[in-house]
C-alpha cells in the first residue's frame, strides 16, 4: 500500500516542501530503502522508525518498504523525516487512515521508545507550510511555540508517535498551539546591561549614539582596559526594538542552526555576536558541505563585535568587505549557491599599537615606530573605508572611576536614537529598515547637501587627509545622522566637522 505525506527540509535557512512517499511492498525483502538524495541522518531514520513503531506497540511491516523523498534533486538532511516516515509505515499497514494527513505537514525526530524529539528550523518549516496553503502542521511539542508564531496555520505539538497516531485517528483531541507574540516580546525584550554602568567616556558614548542613530559601522581604538568591550555590549540597548518582521528573520537563522534557546519562540532582542579572532573564514561568512550561516548572518539586524580586530587573519577580514556593503552573504558551491541575510552593524575594537599604550598618558609605549606602522598595516585601507566612525577610547582616570555622579542611561540615549530614526523613516518612507548608513548615491545627493562652510571643511579634509570617494560618502552620511540627532533639516558646518573628526584611522594609515 502506498502512503503520501508532506514534510519540509531546509536548504540553508529556507524551507523546501517535500513529499514523503512510503510504499509497503508485498514482497519479502530485507529492510527499508530510502531514496531521494538523503544524507546519513535520513538514511539512519529507518532503524529509529522500526524501533519506535515496535516499542509503541504497533505492527511493523514484515515486508520491504521503499521511502521516496521528493523532489529527488534536493538534498535531504537531518532527522525531521522520522515522524512522517513512521506514520507512512502505519498507513501502509492499514493501521492509520491515509486521508487524514492530506492537508497536514509533519516533522519530528523519533527516539527509539517512540518519543518525538525537537528539530532545528521549525519556524522556517512552518512558514513554508503556510505559504503552500496547508492548514495544519504536526511538530514536536518542544517546537510548538516556535511554529505557533506563524498565525496562518494550525500547529499541533506531539510528544510521542502514539500521541500523533491518536490525534490523526481523532481518538486524542489536541488544541492548536497559540503563541502570544506581544507577551513574548514583553517578557524577553529586556537587557541585563545599561550605559549607566559605564563611568566617563562621554566622547565615545556620543560616537556610539551617532552610530546607533544611523546604523553606522564603528571602530574603537584604545589601550587595554579602557572599556571598549563594555561599551560594545551596551550598544544594543540603545538601538530600536526589533520589529516582528526583523524578529522572524533573525529567529529563522538561529532556529536553522540550532542556537535558539530552549522555550524561546522568538528572538526579542537584537543579537550581539562576538567571535574570537581565531575564527576561520567559513565560521564568519558561513559555508560547509551543507552550507549554513556564519557569524555575519547570526548578527543579522544586530551587532557583530570583533575585538582585537587586527589579530584576525587579514584574508578573513577581507571576506567581510562585500557583506558590509550588500547586507547579505553568498556561499557558492559546485552544485548550488545560497544567500544568507547579513545586515548588521560592525563594531570593531583594537589597540593603537602592539603593546596597547601608544598615545596613553598613564603608561609609556614600548613599541618602535616601525612596529606601530606594521601593526596598523594589518588592517587594509579598503576595509577601513567601509567603517564610518573611528573613535579613540582613552583610559579612564581614577577620579572618574570612583565618581558617584549619575551616568547617562540607555533609555535617555535610546530616546535620542529613536527621534533620529523617526526622521529617517519619514525621509525615506520605508519604515525603520532604511537608515542613513544605507543611502545610495542618488539619496546621498538629495539628502546630504552641505552649506558653503561645510563644503569648505569637507574639501580641506579630503585634500589634507587624502580621503577616498567612499570616505567622502561616509562623512556625508555621518554628518546627516548628526544633523538628525540635532533635529536639523540642513547639514551645518559643525555637523561636518564632527563627522570629519570620526576619521581617526585615515590620519594614521
Amino acid at each position: 500500500m502506498l502512503a503520501r505525506l508532506h514534510s519540509v527540509t531546509l536548504e540553508g535557512i529556507e524551507g523546501v516542501l517535500c513529499e514523503v512517499e512510503v510504499d509497503v511492498s508485498r514482497r519479502s525483502l530485507d529492510k527499508p530503502i530510502i531514496v531521494g538524495l538523503p544524507d546519513a541522518a535520513v538514511k539512519e531514520s529507518a532503524e529509529r522508525v522500526r524501533s519506535a513503531i515496535v516499542n509503541c506497540g504497533y505492527r511493523y511491516p514484515k515486508t520491504q518498504s521503499i521511502v521516496n523523498l521528493a523532489p529527488a534533486d534536493v538534498k535531504k538532511a537531518g532527522p525531521a523525516f522520522d515522524l512522517p516516515i513512521a506514520l507512512g509505515m502505519l498507513i501502509g499497514e492499514g493501521l492509520l487512515p491515509g486521508p487524514v494527513i492530506r492537508d497536514c505537514v509533519i516533522v519530528g525526530e523519533l527516539a527509539l521508545d517512540g518519543r518525538v524529539r525537537p528539530v532545528n528550523g521549525v519556524l522556517s518549516m512552518a512558514m513554508t507550510a503556510a505559504a503552500h496553503g496547508f492548514g495544519r502542521m504536526i511538530v514536536p511539542i518542544e517546537n510548538a511555540q516556535e511554529a505557533g508564531v506563524v498565525q496562518e496555520i494550525e500547529v499541533f505539538g506531539v510528544g510521542s508517535l502514539s500521541q500523533a497516531v491518536g490525534f490523526l485517528c481523532e481518538q486524542l483531541p489536541l488544541e492548536p498551539t497559540v503563541t502570544d507574540i506581544d507577551a513574548l516580546f514583553d517578557v524577553a525584550s529586556h537587557y541585563d546591561v545599561d550605559f549607566s554602568d559605564v563611568k566617563g567616556q562621554e566622547t565615545v558614548k556620543r560616537a556610539l549614539t551617532v552610530a546607533a542613530a544611523g546604523a553606522h559601522n564603528i571602530m574603537m581604538i584604545g589601550p587595554p582596559g579602557a572599556g571598549k568591550t563594555m561599551l560594545s555590549q551596551r550598544l544594543a540597548t540603545i538601538l530600536p526594538a526589533l520589529s516582528l518582521t526583523e524578529s522572524l528573520e533573525t529567529t529563522r537563522i538561529y532556529s536553522a542552526v540550532g542556537l535558539l534557546k530552549k522555550d524561546q519562540a522568538l528572538m526579542a532582542t537584537r543579537p550581539v555576536r562576538t567571535p574570537h579572532h581565531s575564527a576561520s573564514g567559513p565560521a564568519l561568512i558561513g559555508g560547509g558541505s551543507s552550507p549554513r550561516p556564519g557569524e555575519l548572518s547570526l548578527a543579522h539586524y544586530g551587532i557583530l563585535f570583533l575585538d582585537e580586530f587586527v589579530e584576525f587573519p587579514r584574508h578573513v577580514l577581507e571576506m567581510i568587505r562585500q557583506p558590509l556593503e550588500d547586507g547579505f552573504v553568498i556561499v557558492s558551491r559546485a552544485k548550488r549557491t545560497m544567500q544568507f541575510p547579513a545586515q548588521f552593524m560592525l563594531v570593531a575594537a583594537m589597540n593603537p599599537c602592539p603593546c596597547g599604550y601608544f598615545g596613553s598618558t598613564l603608561r609609556a609605549c614600548k613599541c618602535t615606530p616601525s612596529q606601530i606602522v606594521k601593526y596598523l598595516a594589518k588592517v587594509s585601507g579598503p576595509l577601513v573605508d567601509r567603517i564610518d566612525i573611528h573613535i579613540d577610547v582613552p583610559a579612564v582616570a581614577f577620579g572618574k572611576l570612583r565618581s558617584k555622579a549619575r551616568q547617562i542611561d540607555s533609555d535617555t540615549l535610546r530616546a535620542r536614537v529613536m527621534a533620529a530614526r523617526e526622521l529617517q523613516s519619514h525621509r525615506f518612507g520605508d519604515g525603520r529598515t532604511m537608515t542613513n548608513a544605507r543611502m545610495n548615491h542618488k539619496q546621498l545627493e538629495a539628502f546630504c547637501r552641505l552649506d558653503e562652510a561645510g563644503e569648505m571643511l569637507l574639501k580641506a579634509a579630503m585634500t589634507e587627509l587624502g580621503l577616498s570617494a567612499r570616505a567622502h560618502d561616509k562623512i556625508c552620511k555621518v554628518a546627516r545622522t548628526i544633523a538628525d540627532l540635532d533635529g536639523a533639516a540642513e547639514i551645518r558646518a559643525e555637523h561636518v566637522s564632527e563627522a570629519i573628526s570620526y576619521r581617526k584611522l585615515d590620519r594614521k594609515l
